[in-house]
Formats: structure tokens, C-alpha cells, sequence
């Protein structure tokens, strides 16, 4: 296919700094031109330090907030979100969203915090903004999230990850079905709310996954590129596996084997035989 009709997608790895293993794997993707966003965890004790290091690495790349509910501690006391100074799972923060119950006002305050510390080390605004396990996208958790941004000058600077893709491209991925419309279903008004104040958004969202080690990942991966959108945007999770890791995350052993695929050839061969060419979703959305 010309190069005149290549699509441009985006392929974001979620979870930098959450171990140094992870954090090194997504470097080597990194610097052989296999990622073109990295979503970085800051909460963690590995931040300052990896936060760093990606400084050497991401000249090619968007860096953005992969802002964190779900996972290790606060970086300041949530006496009712977090009250024994650990982050509450997902599935209790979904249902806190759901009927109403978040401490909003704990919440905006760790965003501010997250978004800070990201600055401090990064020396620049984050390119965009997602959240882990997609909680940026639940009700009461968005508005305080686009609100913070809004509050930063972020509207026009600062993209915002929409994991809620269109039902139809979803039915035409066969593929992570149900993993992908449950998303769609929790986060269906951030696209409507960011757009509202100012923030792009992505068109097409791929990379579901349930993480099973059995499966092959290239196999997977070819699913993404299907029924890509206007502005599409996949998540993939690579890394290599440590005990730093193991002690935090049940997701490891299918990190390598992502990291094993985008170092291959087959990534720009699937690539090229769909028309498609990874880009920096900043430049794509102006």
C-alpha cells in the first residue's frame, strides 16, 4: 500500500514504572521504535528514578499519566477512599463510582498529587492522560479528572485516552468481547465530558486482553488492527518479570511475551499488510 494511504495508530504501554523489569522492557520497545506513548505510574517508590531514565528514552514518544486508584498507596493520606493507606481493587472503586459514594474531593487531591509528582520528574506536562485499569473513565472520577486538567491549562496540550470504542468495531474485532463492552458501558460519558471542556480524545481503542500465558499474543495483537478508528490507539503491556513485580501484579508472565512479540518482525509486517503505521497520537489529534 502507498504511503500516501497508511493510517497512522498509535500503540501506548501502560505501566511504566510499576517494577524495573517492566519499566526496562518498555525502553527496549521503546528504543527500537515499537511504542509511540507510555502511560507512567508515579505512586510507586520505582518512579523518581525510572522517571528519569525514560527522559533519555522518550524523544520519539508521548509520556502520560497512567493515573492510579487501584493499586499500592497514596501519595498523601484518603482517610475514606484509602483508610489503611492502601488503595481499595477496582472492582470496589467501580461500585463506589457507580452508586455515587466517592470521596470526590480525596480524589481531585491525589490527581493534583499524581499530577504533580509526574512534572516534578518529567519537567513538562504530561502529553495525555489515562488511568489504570481505565478508572480516569468512571463517573465522578472523570469529572474530577478533566476538572484538574482544566484547572492546569491541560485543554489542547494534553489528550485523554477514551476506552470505549464504537460497539460495531468491537463486534468486528471477535475478540475480547466482553472485557471490551463492560469498558464501554462504565466510561460510555468521558468522551462526551472531555470534549465538553476542551480535551481530544482518541477515535478507536484496541488491546483488550485476559492475560493468559496458554494464548498466543501475535495472535491477539492481530485483533487490535482491525476496524481501527480515525485516530486509533491501542494498550499493550510489556516488560520482563521480576520478584518486585510478582509481588505486586498477577499479570507477568504474558509482559514478556508482549515485549517478545513487539521486538519481532511480525509487528511491522501486520502493520504494513493492514495499511497501518505507529504514530504519535499528539501529532495525529492536531
Amino acid at each position: 500500500m502507498s504511503k500516501a494511504k497508511e493510517r497512522i495508530v498509535a500503540l501506548c504501554a501502560d505501566d511504566y514504572g510499576l517494577s524495573h523489569g517492566v519499566s526496562a522492557g518498555i525502553l527496549e520497545a521503546l528504543d527500537a521504535g515499537r511504542l509511540t506513548a507510555v502511560s507512567a505510574l508515579v505512586n510507586g517508590p520505582r518512579w523518581p528514578a525510572m522517571g528519569r531514565e525514560l527522559l533519555r528514552h522518550c524523544e520519539n514518544a508521548d509520556v502520560g499519566l497512567h493515573f492510579n486508584l487501584t493499586l499500592g498507596r497514596p501519595l498523601a493520606p484518603m482517610p475514606t477512599f484509602a483508610p489503611t493507606g492502601t488503595f481499595p481493587g477496582v472492582r470496589e472503586v467501580i461500585g463506589l463510582a457507580m452508586r455515587g459514594k466517592l470521596p470526590t474531593e480525596e480524589i481531585r487531591a491525589e490527581i493534583d498529587r499524581q499530577l504533580d509528582r509526574f512534572e516534578a520528574v518529567m519537567e513538562r506536562r504530561p502529553d495525555f492522560v489515562d488511568g489504570h485499569q481505565h478508572v480516569h473513565g468512571l463517573p465522578g472520577i472523570r469529572e474530577a479528572l478533566l476538572d484538574a486538567m482544566l484547572a492546569r491549562r491541560l485543554a489542547g496540550r494534553a489528550w485523554v485516552r477514551d476506552a470505549a470504542d464504537r460497539a460495531h468495531r468491537i463486534a468486528l474485532r471477535r475478540a475480547h468481547m466482553g472485557k471490551a463492552l463492560s469498558v464501554r458501558t462504565l466510561t460510555s460519558g468521558l468522551r462526551r465530558a472531555a470534549k465538553r471542556r476542551g480535551f481530544e480524545v482518541n477515535d478507536g481503542f484496541s488491546g483488550f486482553s485476559d492475560f493468559d500465558p496458554g494464548k498466543d499474543y501475535a495472535s491477539a495483537f492481530e485483533t487490535y488492527l482491525r476496524a481501527p478508528g480515525r485516530t486509533h490507539l491501542i494498550m499493550c503491556h510489556p516488560g520482563h518479570v521480576d520478584e518486585e513485580l510478582r509481588a505486586l501484579d498477577p499479570v507477568t508472565t504474558t509482559r514478556e511475551q508482549e515485549l517478545a512479540f513487539l521486538l519481532t518482525p511480525r509487528l511491522p509486517e501486520m502493520l504494513e499488510k493492514r495499511g497501518l503505521k505507529l504514530g504519535r497520537l499528539s501529532a495525529a489529534l492536531a
